[in-house]
């Protein structure tokens, strides 16, 4: 089987962790700053951060069209956190860039500032009864999705996991837990695609 490689955003926030928990899950990584490192990506990843500067960042190194360009041709994509933001189609109260993908709308900074950070025991279906512990720093929810998209975990209420098609999204920071089973289940994506 060829070796998958997916790509992590390294504009800011947690790429190298995200890089760490994919490649102990058997995927090769490259770090992304420029639109030719996109080529021949198997899937990409778009950690936490912060979105405002992330979506500056995606404008002034010219990635934002080339990532678009990727989701058409069905390439996956996995948001955390700011990357969330980045892929929802409306963010309440903001114009800041981002990709526009996923038929969401998210509302930022949602469980409060970074002094509110918390970790909370998730259920998430597909992972069978063992809970998920999700790590959520200035985190956003998803206040709505439409039919096409499909809600994976809530917690307090909120949407905080959900897939459209070749796009997952998570409200929390996976790559900040030894759990992997939520990049193994977007390696799995990636697989299904390729």
């Amino acid at each position: 089987m060829s070796t998958t490689t997916i790509g992590v955003l390294a504009l800011q926030g947690a790429f190298i962790e995200h890089e760490k928990s994919l490649q102990v899950c058997g995927a090769e990584t490259r770090q992304i700053r420029l639109p030719e490192q996109l080529k021949g990506l198997d899937g990409l990843v778009i950690p936490g951060g912060e979105s405002t500067t992330m979506g500056k960042l995606l404008m002034a190194y010219e990635l934002l069209q080339p990532i678009k360009e990727m989701a058409k041709e069905g390439i996956p994509i996995f948001g955390t956190c700011a990357g969330m933001i980045m892929l929802a189609k409306e963010i309440v109260n903001s114009n800041q860039t981002s990709l526009s993908l996923m038929d969401i709308v998210v509302e930022r900074n949602a469980f409060g500032r970074q002094v509110e950070s918390f970790e909370a025991d998730i259920s998430v279906s597909e992972f069978g009864e063992e809970p998920y512990n999700a790590v959520f720093i200035r985190a956003p929810y998803i206040v709505s999705a439409s039919p096409g998209v499909k809600i994976m975990a809530s917690y307090d209420e909120k949407i905080i996991l959900a897939r459209q098609n070749n796009f997952l999204t998570a409200a929390f920071h996976p790559e900040l837990t030894e759990d992997l089973r939520l990049h193994k289940y977007f390696l799995e994506m990636v697989t299904s695609y390729k």
